[in-house]
């Protein structure tokens, strides 16, 4: 049985990890922290303010939380020879070298998305790239979301930008607001925001040649999706050493 304990645990996301963790066979939900909701209880556990309570009781952390609580959750995990899934979206490459230094007792493995169907997209974009001119990633989230874009859209725009360099110029020539062609990421590939009340997450690759285009787009209609990629991760981790970047590292892509 793998302890299992969850960072983020009074939040909309981390609660329903908690059912998740729960509901698995092999799986122990034994820890909840969350200081926003010290005092409060989740799935029968008693949500704590901070992992010093969890001593050795902790196999595996889950951390859906904010950037900056984040990083200091993964670290602890490091320090304590505990292994961490992380779903927190927003670090950078300074981030990720710092954590692969960390992981030398325990393991990490951090996902930019943990739905099984958007890493889907993300390999059949890297599939269709070499066969197109022009790329561009459109994500759409609820209005809660806090970063911009979102971090499966930039390693969206990394896997394509890997697969082909050999893009067409953008053409435009006058902006008449600025940031209407969004931001520019890896390779070029322009990626554009949408933070849409209602909606939980949604994203589409566009690819262009001459005339054709190739429209490949995964929709998130409840956060219950995430959770078999969050606990393939759970019980998967303990044998991927040092530090994983992405669920598609975890699957037979």
């Amino acid at each position: 049985m793998i302890r299992v304990g969850v960072f983020g645990a009074g939040g909309r996301m981390g609660a329903t990890v908690c059912g998740a963790v729960s509901s698995d066979p092999g799986l122990e939900l034994v820890a909840a922290i969350d200081p926003a909701h010290a005092g409060e209880t989740v799935e029968g556990i008693a949500i704590v303010a901070d992992p010093s309570a969890l001593n050795d009781d902790v196999d595996v952390v889950i951390d859906f939380t904010h950037l900056d609580a984040a990083r200091g959750n993964v670290l602890w995990a490091a320090e304590h020879g505990v292994h961490a899934v992380v779903g927190t979206s927003g670090f950078d490459d300074s981030d990720l070298e710092r954590f692969r230094g960390a992981f030398t007792k325990s393991n990490c493995v951090i996902a930019p998305n943990f739905a099984i169907g958007a890493v889907l997209m993300i390999a059949l974009s890297e599939r269709a790239a070499p066969y197109f001119e022009t790329a561009e990633v459109v994500e759409m989230h609820h209005d809660a979301k806090r970063d911009s874009p979102s971090g499966t859209a930039m390693f969206t725009a990394e896997r394509i930008a890997a697969a082909s360099s050999d893009w067409a110029p953008d053409p435009t020539e006058l902006t008449v607001i600025d940031g209407s062609r969004g931001g520019v990421g890896a390779g070029g590939i322009h990626v554009h925001a949408l933070r849409v009340r209602g909606m939980v997450a949604s994203q589409e690759v566009i690819f262009g040649t001459t005339g054709q285009s190739l429209t490949i787009r995964h929709d998130t209609y409840d956060r219950a999706s995430f959770m078999p990629g969050v606990l393939l991760a759970a019980k998967a981790v303990a044998g991927k050493p040092g530090l994983t970047v992405g669920l598609d590292q975890l699957l037979d892509l």
